[in-house]
């Protein structure tokens, strides 16, 4: 296999500096300033419990003593008769009722059964709480800040095969104008459905086969989905498939969506051994064609060369005289350009089965099966900077050995933070603020360093996608980021930056085109101008390409441009998987690491984020963030860094509103969704009372894709396979909590509905497979 590339090395945006020692989840996606929940301070631990109870009686006891007098110590906590419950989901209803004895509840909805009643303990000098009433009263303390505590969970995303249903008579669990969650189980099937070969690429053309190996004899497989859902399987509450064009009618399962890559037999056979030990019954059909692929000697890296160099009739080439991809129609002569898909890793990440074939699945996906469209690369941040890999080929080879399986070694590029101050050097400003307390130059702060210098060394390509070790696509790879961005290049200039700050909310907007009438509405309202191109204020320093006269904005926004037109077919130089808010005001913890853009005195510069670092940024604007970085020595925290320079110099920047799952039925439809999540600004993320505020950010905390949300990874393991706690329980309901649940013993029950399967869509964060890790 090839050595490893040694001009970059790969680094988790900012997650391989993981400041928690937790290797498996990059710190980049852990903020290092968090609040201690309630339950670290009165939590289920007895002990913890015990002291603080003994302690606040003895106090009372005192205060008794103080006052010499005969009448009883009053009770500790006096709760009264309390009702805590969701409204229902008519319009205006209110989104959580809290009604104590003798308040009205505004509204009927749901709730667990248990009113909270604490009966009297007057029996003598004091009285002790149960442990259920210390429960019961951490609960309440939790709901004042997390009210979505209150809804209930979800059940249709663990329903299985053989609850499936036609899309036409898929009932969704949620939302639901019509019934209320959690429903019953749906009638399951004695009927065995067969899944069948999934295929996304139809419209790839003239694409030469490529294949596994170096004799062309092996193709990659294709990956297999079942017509139809499972009955209550819920329906997205943010994003849309519609918008993009992503089928929502097919739903996958572990062996139609890695038993291709080597889930479900031995490794001797060239799978990965897991799998074997989960419910499979029909799994056999995945290999009726191809049987079960032999990956030990597979060549990653060489397959995708491969793959490239024959393909090369279709992709844009760099120009041997300008060293630059041609710009103009006529000269790119209808050829598609390159993207890179590149992988954020580091060492001391901890590869398992599962990440394996994850990994099998994109390169195969995106590369293989495109003819060469995408090119997946692992970025390798190298964190021991003794380590000479740069000097010595044996030591990066053992570097390799250690910390990749050899069948990826051939995409690795190695990077370093002591490398980045080579290409960046000099001594830059302090930032404002730098709550992480990390340098300049680290990952935690600057994970688009070592990017922007790929970017610079790797010309072919004409779009990057940053990409995590923690995400995972249940679908198919190239379904999703190819109908993202072609979605993303086809949306127009106009009130762009406003569409970007809101999360499109169907139940709530009804179709895009209303979400985009709303959008305008909220605009005018606001009294601020809407962004269009470069965006000036003081101190704002030009780019090379902008004193040499070069456009920013494309042909279709020139004088009496047409609004919706402007900026159509243009290729998205920004595309992100969340919101891109405005900082100001918004309670980001990190919305001052800005450096070399003046001090705190001075005006504020214009800033603009997307929380998490999964996005795709074009050639353009990476060389922008590079000359702004070793010309100006300007620079922000990672994730607020590609937006903003793609906000100061009229760079055309998209959020794509993908379907974003939540595991609680939130009531009222819609509208509670909407106040929580476009709670800031103008009905948008922005501002005052953002849900990006370290003090709002929990309303995440159930959705199927946000750095420290719990719901990813119970569905995903609940998907494998594999028992877990449910996370439910009387009071809320919480990761870690509950009733074990799933796994071989009850997938395999005559009365079982089966093993998940799941609809395409984005889990992140993806923190470990087995439940004992």
């Amino acid at each position: 296999m090839e050595r490893a590339i040694s001009l970059l090395g790969r680094s988790s945006s900012r997650t391989s500096e993981h400041l928690r020692d937790e290797p498996l989840l990059p710190s980049s996606e852990k903020p290092a300033l968090r609040r201690p929940p309630i339950s670290s301070f009165l939590g289920y631990c007895l002990y913890r419990r015990v002291v603080i109870w003994t302690i606040l009686s003895l106090a009372l006891v005192s205060i008794a003593l103080l006052h010499a007098s005969d009448v009883p110590v009053p009770d500790v906590v006096e709760y009264g008769k309390s009702k805590f419950s969701p409204g229902r989901p008519e319009a205006g209803g209110t989104t959580v009722v809290v009604t104590s004895e003798g308040d009205e509840a505004h509204g009927d909805g749901q709730d667990d059964g248990n009113d909270g009643v604490r009966p009297d303990h007057q029996n003598g000098d004091e009285e002790e709480l149960t442990d259920d009433e210390k429960d019961q009263r951490e609960f309440e303390q939790a709901v004042k800040n997390m009210p979505w505590l209150l809804f209930k969970h979800l059940d249709g995303y663990f329903h299985g095969l053989k609850a499936l249903v036609r899309k036409p008579n898929h009932i969704p669990e949620y939302p639901n104008k019509t019934a209320y969650a959690p429903f019953p189980n749906p009638p399951i099937s004695a009927h065995e459905r067969m899944p069948r070969p999934y295929d996304p690429y139809q419209d790839i053309n003239r694409a030469k086969t490529c294949y596994l190996d170096e004799e062309n004899r092996i193709s990659p497989p294709d990956i297999y989905a079942y017509d139809g859902l499972p009955q209550h399987m819920p329906d997205p509450a943010l994003g849309s498939y519609d918008l993009f064009g992503i089928r929502d009618d097919v739903c996958f399962d572990r062996f139609g969506r890695y038993g291709p890559y080597g889930l479900g037999y031995d490794k001797l056979q060239g799978g990965t051994g897991v799998g074997t030990e989960t419910e499979s019954s029909g799994s056999d059909a995945i290999w009726a064609e191809t049987g079960q692929i032999n990956y030990n000697q597979v060549d990653w890296g060489k397959a995708q060369k491969t793959c490239s160099e024959a393909n090369r009739h279709r992709l844009l080439e760099v120009d041997e005289q300008t060293e630059e991809l041609p710009w103009s129609q006529e000269d790119r002569a209808g050829k598609k350009g390159r993207i890179a898909v590149v992988v954020r890793c580091y060492q001391g990440f901890k590869w398992t089965e599962a990440v394996i074939l994850n990994f099998r699945a994109m390169v195969t996906e995106l590369s293989l099966k495109s003819g060469g469209e995408y090119t997946v690369h692992l970025l390798l941040h190298v964190r021991d900077e003794n380590l000479p890999v740069w000097a010595d080929d044996v030591t990066a080879q053992r570097l390799l050995d250690s910390e990749i399986p050899a069948e990826f070694h051939s995409m690795v590029t190695f990077w370093s933070e002591m490398q980045m101050k080579l290409f960046y050097p000099g001594n830059f400003d302090d930032a404002i603020d730098n709550p992480s307390n990390t340098g300049v130059h680290g990952v935690y702060r600057s994970a688009h360093l070592p990017l922007q210098v790929f970017a610079m060394k790797n010309p072919e390509y004409e779009y990057f996608w940053n990409w995590e070790m923690d995400m995972r696509v249940m679908g198919n790879y190239y379904e999703i980021l190819d109908r993202i961005g072609r979605w993303a290049d086809d949306q127009p200039r106009e009130l762009l930056w406003e569409r970007n700050e809101r999360y499109y909310i169907p139940e709530f907007h009804g179709s895009w085109d209303s979400f985009t009438q709303q959008v305008r509405l909220d605009s005018q309202s606001s009294g601020r101008e809407p962004i269009l191109g470069p965006v000036m204020f003081d101190g704002r320093q030009p780019l090379r390409q902008e004193q040499w006269g070069a456009p920013m904005l494309p042909e279709s926004c020139s004088d009496g441009y047409d609004g919706e037109q402007c900026g159509v077919g243009e290729g998205a130089d920004l595309v992100t998987l969340n919101p891109i808010f405005d900082i100001d005001g918004s309670g980001w913890v990190f919305a001052n690491d800005v450096t070399g853009y003046g001090q705190p005195d001075s005006s504020p510069v214009p800033r603009r984020c997307s929380i998490v670092t999964a996005a795709r940024l074009s050639r353009r604007l990476l060389l922008s963030m590079h000359e702004e970085v070793w010309r100006y020595r300007h620079t922000m925290f990672s994730e607020m860094f590609p937006a903003t320079v793609a906000l100061h110099h009229g760079l055309k920047a998209v959020y794509a509103p993908h379907p974003v799952y939540l595991d609680r039925a939130w009531q009222p439809l819609g509208s509670s969704i909407a106040a929580a999540f476009n709670g800031g600004e103008n009905n948008s993320t922005s501002g005052r009372h953002s849900p990006f505020d370290l003090e709002n950010e929990h309303i995440h905390k159930g959705a199927s894709w946000y750095y420290h949300s719990e719901f990813p990874g119970l569905l995903w393991r609940r998907w494998l396979g594999y028992a877990q706690l449910d996370g439910r329980g009387q009071y809320g309901g919480r990761g870690g909590e509950g009733t074990t649940r799933g796994g071989n013993e009850e997938e395999s029950l005559e009365s079982s509905s089966g093993r998940l399967c799941l609809r395409s869509m984005l889990l992140h964060p993806i923190k470990h497979e087995l439940p004992t890790d």
